[in-house]
């Protein structure tokens, strides 16, 4: 359900990271279609995103490429920077980049920290560089991708299920604290989409229980969803379904989960 009015993407400035492939990628092609007037794409991997910022940019549409780590809130402040002074505010921001791991409590705390910074920590450093302005303007607009493992859990892995349950949680706080403001909030959370971080997985593995899209229809969903404001954009709708359930009776949704779980006991889950 929409907290707002539509929202034109046309004529504004948009920031995505972890655009070099996968979801961010499809979003920065798809956001071309409708006529931004700037796009900042950020990725760690620097040549395929200034590759992609090559292939987009036009008479009509300046790009900006950057190599950028997420979990470095000074690279993100300086990228920030860099795009206004480049483009002037930020209009869109989208922090997508993300990774995950396998493996419960025994993973190691220096992997647990990693894929908190990005998974999490790099919401936050988005937020903190740009809120500001957006605040000060009463207008703005963050995505930060998540999950349907931060509303349902991750079968496999425990890093990935509490980062993004975490990341579910900040953009519900931002939408809530600020949404008087002007700050519009939307968290993407999908099962399996076919991008690098389920390579190897037969069939998306126990996120593709309700099938595997391809970025490009996650994408359509993303813009549709933005222009109603949504909050939770959730491009595979049985999991609005499943978290109904959940929250009608959680015992219930524990018994089924252990039950999912045992259908997958070998779950592998990667980057």
């Amino acid at each position: 359900m929409s907290y707002g009015s539509h929202v034109e993407l046309s004529g504004k400035n948009i920031l995505i990271t972890g655009a070099a492939s996968g979801i961010g990628r499809a979003l920065a092609i798809r956001f071309a279609e409708e006529g931004p007037a700037s796009l900042t794409l950020l990725d760690l991997h620097q040549p395929p995103v200034q590759d992609l910022a090559q292939e987009l940019a036009s008479d009509t549409l300046d790009v900006l490429a950057m190599g950028v780590d997420v979990a470095d809130e000074s690279q993100i402040e300086a990228a920030v920077a860099e795009a206004e002074s480049h483009f002037g505010p930020m209009d869109l921001c989208c922090s997508n980049a993300g990774i995950g791991t396998g493996g419960g409590a025994e993973v190691p705390t220096e992997d647990w920290q990693r894929i908190w910074d990005i998974n999490l920590m790099a919401h936050v450093h988005m937020a903190r560089a740009v809120l500001p302005s957006m605040l000060g303007r009463g207008d703005g607009y963050l995505l930060n991708t998540a999950s349907a493992a931060g509303l349902l859990t991750q079968i496999g892995s425990a890093p990935y299920a509490v980062t993004k349950a975490a990341a579910v949680s900040f953009g519900e706080w931002l939408a809530i604290t600020h949404g008087h403001q002007g700050l519009k909030v939307s968290v993407l959370c999908p099962q399996a989409v076919n991008t690098p971080m389920i390579a190897g997985m037969d069939q998306g593995g126990v996120a593709g229980v309700d099938g595997v899209i391809e970025p490009e229809e996650l994408a359509e969903v993303v813009v549709a969803g933005i222009a109603d404001e949504r909050f939770l954009i959730l491009p595979h709708p049985k999991v609005e379904e499943y978290v109904r359930r959940k929250g009608d009776d959680y015992e219930r949704w524990i018994t089924g989960m252990q039950r999912l779980q045992q259908r997958f006991p070998t779950q592998e889950f990667g980057e």
